[in-house]
């Protein structure tokens, strides 16, 4: 865990329950962990165990029923809308397992995308081509989703998640659509992603990430275990 330093997130106490009557189930119950700055943490558990769900919480695209979340110093269960808007695009990176790339834009602009919705995308436009050189994307950045291999799909995804250089990036399941090959390449990239100032959370059925882990946390009865 080389590098790591101060807590980054703290969760405490997260409940969240979906559906009603004899539908309902509670995905977490209670669950809580911190993550340091500089740390790569993969959630591991059984399919419907609420490992994205805790993503979800953690990333401010969704909020908990009960418990605290405070990310750099914010409790961002505590925002608005508007609030958790800011948190999304100054603090945050997402990966997910599929790429959400648009199709009629090309590598770079799917990559300042997140630049233009948060402030000029001209200002970006040099950190777009620093990142698509340095994720060796540089050569398909002009090309369409549709031109390019999943890996290369995934990478751009990757890139699109730093163009505002958050602090935390939150990736789930991001190698589950990719072959073996190309997963390892993509882990081996978010694993070096991972410095003094940016942390990442990744969710995963792949054994291949959690060799590269921190540490693996468990979602086992709506709580995280080491």
């Amino acid at each position: 865990m080389q590098g790591v330093g101060s807590v980054l997130v703290r969760a405490r106490g997260l409940t969240k329950t979906f559906g009603e009557g004899h539908a309902q189930a509670r995905v977490l119950d209670g669950a809580g962990l911190e993550v340091a700055r500089g740390e790569f943490i993969a959630v591991v558990g059984k399919s419907g165990s609420g490992k994205s769900t805790l993503l979800h919480l953690l990333g401010g695209l969704d909020r908990p029923d009960s418990g605290e979340i405070e990310l750099d110093g914010v409790r961002i269960d505590r925002l608005d809308e508007r609030g958790l808007t800011a948190i999304r695009r100054h603090k945050i990176g997402f990966v997910f397992q599929a790429f959400h790339l648009l199709p009629e834009l090309t590598g770079v602009e799917n990559v300042l995308l997140p630049a233009r919705l948060a402030r000029d995308g001209v200002e970006a436009a040099p950190r777009a081509k620093e990142l698509l050189e340095r994720l060796g994307l540089a050569r398909i950045a002009r090309r369409l989703p549709t031109e390019l291999s999943g890996g290369e799909q995934q990478r751009l995804a990757i890139a699109r998640a730093l163009i505002n250089d958050p602090a935390l990036v939150l990736a789930d399941e991001p190698t589950g659509n990719l072959d073996e090959e190309s997963g390892a390449d993509v882990l081996n990239l978010l694993r070096r992603l991972t410095d003094s100032d940016r942390s990442v959370v990744l969710v995963t059925h792949d054994r291949a990430a959690t060799s590269i882990a921190d540490r693996v946390l468990r979602l086992e009865g709506g709580r995280l275990v080491a």
